[in-house]
């Protein structure tokens, strides 16, 4: 039975797409047979950050309806364990039949290692909807101050719903403005009152790979996509340092 891994954020901004996008892929990568679901109703980019931008989608609302099966979801033309559902556009979460979104995901447990969530941001319908379901949460802040409060509240909101499992990624993180602001790493954990699963640097190199449509584990293995490995590692249990 594969594990279901929600990806979060108390706001936007933080980088959360991206972070889903280098876990999944890392973890591919790794040879674990994983499905990523974009469930940011409305304002979906993961098929960016995943370099699926040109590609023909199925979206989990069809595979919910019963108009396309998980074997029909998009397969990753440079990642052959990694699969992807897209997320519906005109309609609201409020319109997700949730019987038959639990049900679609009790099947895609059975055919993937790991299947990520990219919930929308913010602590509404969406988030609620994704966090209900994980078997694991991972909670992305940037060290902003105002993202971090956000992510205090979202990880209140999590241990209300009686989700033990959630880490902290704290993604975009430069250490020449963390020594400006005279913070650090456990400060940002302190503040969010989360254990902390890993960092990620900030990188020109993840815009620069969305732009020219490719993973960002393909573009580069440095920095941010070197962080997404680590943290992958993490994900299954395997001694790997924090580090920048």
């Amino acid at each position: 039975m594969g594990e279901l891994i929600a990806v979060l954020s108390g706001k936007g901004g933080t980088g959360k797409t991206s972070v889903t996008a280098g876990l999944a892929t890392a973890l591919a990568d790794m040879g674990h047979r994983v499905l990523c679901i974009d469930c940011d109703i409305g304002l979906r980019n993961l098929d960016i950050s995943l370099g699926l931008a040109q590609a023909g989608t199925v979206s989990f609302l069809e595979v919910c309806r019963g108009e396309y099966t998980l074997e029909q979801a998009v397969r990753h033309p440079q990642y052959e364990n990694l699969r992807f559902l897209t997320a519906p556009v005109n309609c609201a979460a409020e319109d997700i039949d949730q019987a038959a979104f639990s049900s679609m995901l009790r099947e895609a447990r059975q055919q993937f290692s790991y299947v990520f969530l990219d919930a929308p941001a913010g602590i509404d319908l969406g988030f609620r909807l994704c966090a209900s379901h994980a078997d694991r949460v991972i909670l992305v802040t940037c060290p902003e101050p105002a993202a971090v409060r956000d992510a205090g509240r979202a990880g209140e909101v999590l241990e209300l719903m009686g989700k033990p499992d959630v880490r902290l990624v704290v993604n975009r993180v430069s250490k020449k403005m963390f020594e400006i602001m005279d913070v650090t790493v456990d400060d940002v954990m302190d503040s969010a009152g989360l254990p902390l699963l890993g960092i990620v640097p900030e990188d020109a190199n993840v815009t620069l790979a969305a732009a020219f449509e490719s993973p960002l584990l393909r573009y580069t293995r440095r920095g941010a996509a070197a962080a997404c490995r680590r943290i992958a590692k993490r994900i299954l249990g395997l001694p790997e340092p924090v580090k920048i």
